[in-house]
């Protein structure tokens, strides 16, 4: 089999798929870097994470997980052309990115009241570098998915889902590594 021949295979379009890897080595550069400079001072890094709420994030994580099955499901309803199904999954889809990003904000809220900022210690660098970069890609798959929604040919469909389960992948990396490790 030819390279040619294994790209064409590829489900959706390719230009999205080369987004998607250069958004994963950019997530993963970073989680590097965290992991390094935690390795530094594990001490810090750990008081530093007492301060995160993680019920919020677990509870993001399965908001995430619901959302990504709402954006599959979607292309599954509208190849069988249930479009209305397709679309109000969509929408779906975008409204739990939107609640993602309110939990999300709550959080960074709450930080701002505890005098917590990018500059009180390396982890809230990251912590914020990395959580805030994801929800930027949020805030446009959340765009992306609404667009779909209106513009909803399977293969756009297709798209917008692949990029939706990068945005979720990351965030299933992000979870544990900022939250939980300890």
């Amino acid at each position: 089999m030819s390279a040619q021949g294994g790209l064409e295979e590829l489900p959706g379009e390719l230009m999205m798929w080369v987004l998607i890897v250069s958004e994963l080595l950019v997530f993963a550069a970073g989680l590097t870097a965290f992991l390094a400079v935690r390795m530094t001072d594990p001490l810090g890094f750990a008081e530093a994470q007492d301060h995160l709420y993680r019920t919020g994030a677990a509870l993001n994580t399965a908001v995430l997980i619901s959302s990504g099955f709402l954006a599959a499901q979607a292309l599954v309803w509208r190849r069988v052309e249930k479009r209305t199904h397709a679309r109000v999954a969509l929408v779906a889809a975008a409204a739990l990115g939107v609640l993602f990003l309110g939990i999300k904000g709550a959080e960074y809220a709450g930080k701002a009241a505890q005098g917590i900022a990018w500059d009180t210690h390396p982890f809230f660098t990251f912590y914020y570098g990395l959580t805030g970069f994801h929800a930027a890609h949020v805030a446009a798959g959340v765009l992306l998915l609404l667009l779909v929604a209106v513009r909803d040919a399977p293969q756009n469909i297709q798209t917008a889902a692949m990029f939706w389960h990068m945005v979720d992948l990351v965030w299933v990396l992000l979870f544990p590594v900022i939250y939980l490790l300890g």
